[in-house]
């Protein structure tokens, strides 16, 4: 959905921050407008990667080594082996920054949500949650500092396949059960847009999945669990082998209050697979499905010139106590890899998810449908695709020569009834297609012993086809329908990347590349202004915005040796016709040209088998370069960022110490890119885990945010008063202990 700026409301297709819109300064005559948006040298290996991803570890034998993250560990678990396709000495896309995260490191994690897991082990990475706590629903990773547009610039990938959506509802990483993830493979930077197209302009996260694949006859793992807010959870996962065939599943079920009020949290997951794998052919069926229900507390008002303060008063309440967000979704992946000949290979697989959303917003204290005051979004998105590739892998020259190329095809359908209530006839009755083809080809190549090369394009196409079949006569309607759009436009994407390793501890590496964002359906819906500015007189929407494109450049180094990794790299990207909302007239627009540069590090030692010390620090400048707003902050990106964390395995795995820190400093509120409001105060937490295991027995006792600091990592600010601005609190100390047995 579209963020508007007197609130969050940019979370999902009809879900709604929750923030007094008169409050805030946003008169009667907005309030629609307001509510409605809111390598080593290349081997020859047989094929044993059908969905899995098109940048890998690399591996040796049954284990793989990964390169540049805090811990080393196996696949294990029955994961898929790793796939030969389009890689680099690091585990990733020849000259590009690359973290890894393990299942190992996610289980020792104290952090109970994906998000968070991911923000403390990547160096650079912001978050921005609105719950916190055991609620990981609707929490952004920001790669590279897009801030408040975070979602739609980083690539969020399952097995190597996209899970970024055409409307704005960002990838929910609280759908993902955290035991069926194997390992967690991030790429910074544009260099990821030529595998994968669309969206990975900060960088690509992509997720490989458990597949119980070469695993025991039987195997089942279960776990519960019970802390702070009157959260309960369960994890269970099971798998089976027998031949050629395989299967597992892995499922998890979590209940909370939630630190706020009105802030009930419910959701369940859950993954199955089916696997064939024999020589020369490998095939596959992945099933997916979450069902989440959330209530919304909205922000809490502070306003000096009133006396209003609220997040002192009562950070914990609620002015919107019957606003509610829900989703469910399923999806079926399908496809096989066939070796052609002895190192070419043929993987082909598709899909098909479907989404649907339902959302009601009322910024009075009680649930009426009326004027400007409520609205009730409902929506459904189902998106096919089929993406054939073609693997390569030879000596060219005489030089190890790896040349991935394939077509991507995806075809989305959106549509999304708006109006005052649940059961009323909706205003806007919004019906969007788009189809995207593209063709991509990347090759690396082995130019010496120490010296890799890598070079790609990719040539994308978006059909657009939007219309609003516009009901004027739907109860408590004061809008226009919005007029058709049919649109035609090809986007490209390149990268070029090299490594050179100076001797067996150190690498060096770089790389250029382009990359693009097509404006999402969501954006469209509030794009154009809706009023005009002299007489307020409401203009219709138009759907019409241009795609943004950046070009950026990245160099480093990495440092492998004696327990000791480090990998740190700068970096400059250019942007333009970046998408945006305008906190003056009310809608998204294309930006004056924006910018980002900065540096990320990443540190970690191995002291000794039972000590693992680990550290990151970061410096993220994303800021205006042309236009009114030249040299400003971009709202929501903080210029600094640390983390810490260590393992310390005290007795033989009976007690097990994990220990992590995060810090970051100020940033700019959401609708501040003016830079005169004071900004989101710098702030850090702690968390500690103790666990171990007794046996098949294990158990574990989290506590998070121990020094208890009560901040917030969002906030909007008012566009008409200035000091005025609605906060999102973060809980303060919380425990979750967990206990279970495997099997």
């Amino acid at each position: 959905m579209s963020r508007l700026v007197p609130a969050a409301w940019r979370l999902s297709a009809g879900l709604f921050a929750s923030v007094s819109l008169h409050s805030l300064g946003l008169s009667s005559a907005f309030a629609q407008h307001a509510l409605a948006e809111q390598l080593p040298p290349i081997e020859v290996s047989k094929p044993d990667d059908q969905n899995r991803t098109r940048a890998r570890a690399t591996g040796d034998g049954e284990t793989t080594r990964y390169r540049g993250t805090a811990s080393a560990a196996p696949a294990g678990n029955g994961a898929r082996s790793s796939g030969a396709e389009a890689v680099a000495s690091n585990g990733g896309i020849v000259g590009a920054a690359t973290t890894v995260i393990t299942a190992a490191d996610i289980a020792h994690s104290p952090s109970q949500t994906l998000a968070e897991i991911i923000a403390a082990q990547t160096p650079g990475a912001q978050i921005t949650t609105f719950y916190g706590g055991q609620i990981g629903a609707k929490t952004s990773v920001d790669l590279r500092g897009f801030g408040a547009f975070a979602t739609a610039n980083t690539l969020v990938l399952v097995n190597g396949r996209r899970l970024n959506d055409v409307d704005m509802a960002q990838v929910d990483l609280s759908t993902i059960p955290l035991n069926s993830i194997e390992r967690i493979e991030i790429t910074r930077g544009n260099s990821g847009a030529v595998l994968y197209g669309d969206n990975a302009v900060g960088g690509v996260i992509n997720i490989v999945m458990k597949t119980g694949v070469g695993g025991p006859p039987m195997s089942a793992r279960i776990e519960a669990g019970f802390g702070s807010f009157n959260t309960g959870l369960g994890n269970i996962s099971t798998s089976l082998n027998s031949g050629p065939w395989s299967t597992s599943f892995y499922g998890n079920a979590v209940r909370t209050d939630g630190y706020r009020d009105n802030n009930r949290y419910s959701q369940q997951n859950g993954v199955g697979n089916l696997n064939y794998t024999a020589p020369g052919l490998t095939a596959f069926l992945t099933i997916t499905g979450d069902n989440q229900e959330l209530r919304l507390p909205g922000g809490r008002t502070v306003d000096p010139s009133i006396g209003l303060d609220q997040l002192t008063a009562n950070r914990r309440g609620t002015s919107t106590p019957f606003n509610y967000a829900n989703q469910q979704g399923f999806g079926v992946t399908a496809g096989f890899t066939k070796t052609l000949v002895n190192g070419v290979d043929l993987i082909v697989d598709g899909g098909v998810r479907d989404k649907k959303q339902q959302s009601a917003f009322f910024s009075s204290p009680t649930p009426v449908p009326a004027f400007f005051t409520s609205t009730h979004v409902d929506s459904n998105l189902t998106n096919w695709s089929i993406t054939p590739r073609l693997s390569v892998k030879s000596l060219l020259l005489g030089m190890p020569s790896q040349l991935l190329t394939g077509i991507d095809y995806y075809d989305a359908s959106f549509r999304q009834n708006r109006g005052a209530g649940q059961g009323l006839a909706a205003w806007h009755n919004y019906d969007l297609r788009q189809q995207t083809v593209a063709g991509y080809f990347q090759h690396t190549l082995g130019v010496a012993p120490a010296t890799e090369i890598s070079y790609g394009a990719r040539v994308q196409t978006v059909s657009l086809a939007a219309r609003d079949n516009f009901d004027p006569a739907a109860p408590f309607n004061a809008d226009i329908g919005a007029l058709p759009l049919t649109s035609n436009e090809t986007q490209y994407a390149l990268h070029l990347g090299a490594e050179h390793r100076l001797n067996d501890t150190v690498a060096l590496f770089g790389r250029a590349a382009r990359a693009f964002r097509t404006p999402d359906v969501d954006e469209r819906l509030s794009s154009g202004p809706p009023f005009d500015p002299l007489t307020f007189a409401a203009i219709p929407q138009t759907f019409q915005l241009k795609t943004q494109t950046s070009w950026d450049i990245e160099g480093g180094l990495r440092i492998e040796g004696g327990g000791l990794q480090l990998q740190s790299s700068l970096y400059l990207m250019d942007l333009t016709n970046e998408v945006h909302f305008s906190p003056v007239l009310f809608y998204n627009t294309n930006l004056d040209p924006t910018r980002r540069y900065g540096s990320e590090t990443s540190l970690s030692y191995r002291v000794n088998d039972a000590l693992l010390l680990r550290s990151g620090m970061a410096y993220t400048r994303a800021a205006f370069r042309e236009g009114i707003w030249a040299g400003n902050d971009v709202p929501l990106v903080s210029r600094y960022t640390a983390s810490a964390g260590v393992t310390w395995n005290i007795w033989q795995n009976y007690l097990v110490l994990d220990a992590t820190a995060r810090f970051w400093s100020e940033r700019r509120m959401d609708n501040d890119q003016a830079n005169p409001q004071k900004p989101i105060p710098a702030n850090g937490t702690i968390d500690l885990r103790l666990g171990g295991q007794v046996e098949r027995y294990f158990w574990s006792l989290s506590v998070n945010n121990v020094l208890n600091a009560l901040y917030y990592d969002y906030a909007v600010a008012s566009t008409f008063t200035d000091g005025r601005f609605s906060a999102y609190p973060l809980p303060g100390r919380s425990y979750l202990l967990k206990a279970g047995a495997t099997f």
